[in-house]
């Protein structure tokens, strides 16, 4: 009993170092493999006796697990859809071929890496065959609510390369100085007037007319008035009624100087064809207006608020004019930023959001079923996956430009391997001992 025990031992070392050895070359032959988690086996013994007269060898069995929770070293690549996550976190990733056939329905898998580029289709895939997965935008970039628990939200990122895009305008920031001078006694009282640019709804550019007549004092004794009336036109309407008309008063006291002090809406004007009246608001110091193509906040700036209009002893001088929305502009190139929003570019400098891809994460990483191309499906071991907003909660950032190294350490393997075959020698020679013993035994019957 007890020398046959020490055959099966040793049988049982050879079978758990032929283990480990296989781990060890699977390890190294994925060395260089983007994305690869390290495959480590450990041993652990078999006892068949407790103690007493006599001892019968257990022997030892072997136990294999994937490290998914390790994370590889970033390096750095020239493609804006490289991706790796920088911290805790999976990727959403569909295979290419269920894409085909199930379109947006096509199952979720996860991944920790992956080169994607855009294909025949204009699907985000990587030489592996898997699609990026992401939550589909608003038509204004904006991300709608999804499930988190579950994958029905997400669906194959596709980038439509021929997009057109236009952009209308729905915001203008004034910086403008007043000159002081003209709402003072023989003065000339010029009318200012500067030209704003804007987009309309098909991102046709339009233009609006805005002047400034300065109000002169009644008698000549009497001080400036520091007041202005500002007549905001829309070429795209009635190029000769304003859509707005307000009554400006600045402040000239030793505080607020040149900021202004209150403006009073003319609430006859109203916009051709007739709309909304504009409104404003004197601590947001938006004016809100209605042109030919909707409404559009004006920031002249709220009550003693050095930005937006003043009044100084200065020239006419438009510092400042900002405006959002864009001509119609073609697709040059989409990337994925650090909190996963894919970002397509267009020609004019306008920029939209098309997808969200979240960071999926468990609460036992190593517990996940491994599948080929370096991808993993939740499982009972692994708990319900939960899918975050990178770099929220627990999980990561995404990195663009970037791919993860695979977590194998060859010089680690290269020794383990030495120490494997040092073991699986070991183990024969039992066997060969045992051998030797049984010989022996049949040889005294003899």
């Amino acid at each position: 009993m007890t020398i046959s025990s020490s055959l099966n031992a040793g049988v049982a070392g050879l079978q758990t170092n032929a283990q480990r050895l296989a781990s060890i070359s699977d390890n190294i032959a994925n060395s260089s493999t983007f994305g690869y988690k390290r495959v480590e086996t450990d041993f652990a013994s078999m006892v068949l006796s407790s103690g007493g007269g006599s001892y019968a060898a257990g022997g030892v069995r072997a136990d294999t697990q994937r490290l998914i929770d390790q994370r590889g070293t970033l390096i750095g690549t020239s493609n804006a859809t490289d991706i790796a996550v920088s911290g805790a976190g999976l990727i959403p990733v569909a295979q290419a071929a269920q894409v085909q056939t199930s379109g947006e329905d096509a199952p979720m898998f996860l991944a920790t890496t992956g080169s994607f580029r855009t294909d025949e289709n204009g699907y985000l895939k990587s030489q592996s065959d898997l699609v990026l997965m992401g939550f589909p935008a608003n038509a204004d970039g904006t991300i709608p609510q999804f499930p988190r628990d579950s994958a029905d939200g997400l669906e194959p990122i596709r980038i439509n390369t021929s997009a057109l895009l236009g952009s209308p305008t729905t915001s203008i920031s004034l910086g403008i100085n007043l000159p002081a001078t003209e709402t003072a006694v023989g003065a000339t009282a010029a009318t200012e007037q500067t030209p704003v640019e804007y987009f309309d709804n098909l991102g046709t550019s339009q233009r609006l007319n805005i002047t400034f007549a300065p109000i002169a004092p009644t008698l000549p004794t009497d001080p400036a008035t520091n007041q202005w009336t500002m007549s905001i036109y829309d070429q795209a309407g009635d190029p000769l009624v304003p859509i707005a008309e307000l009554a400006l008063e600045f402040n000239n006291s030793r505080t607020g100087g040149g900021t202004l002090d209150d403006v009073m809406v003319n609430a006859a004007v109203f916009p051709t064809p007739p709309g909304t009246p504009p409104t404003y608001d004197s601590t947001t110091g938006l004016l809100v207006i209605e042109a030919a193509s909707g409404p559009i906040e004006v920031d002249i700036g709220a009550y003693g608020d050095t930005e937006g209009l003043s009044q100084l002893d200065y020239a006419f001088a438009p510092v400042s004019v900002t405006k959002d929305g864009s001509p119609v502009g073609n697709f040059i190139g989409v990337d994925i930023d650090a909190n996963g929003y894919v970002r397509a570019s267009f020609d004019t400098g306008e920029i939209r959001t098309i997808y969200q891809v979240p960071l999926a994460n468990v609460a036992n990483m190593n517990g996940l079923q491994a599948l080929d191309n370096q991808t993993y499906l939740p499982s009972r071991e692994s708990g319900d996956f939960y899918l975050w907003d990178a770099g929220s909660g627990p999980t990561g950032n995404i990195a663009s430009f970037a791919r993860e190294e695979s977590t194998t350490d060859v010089a680690g393997e290269l020794t383990d391997m030495i120490k494997t075959q040092r073991a699986y020698s070991s183990n024969a020679k039992v066997i060969q001992t045992v051998d030797e013993m049984l010989q022996e035994t049949t040889n005294i019957k003899r």
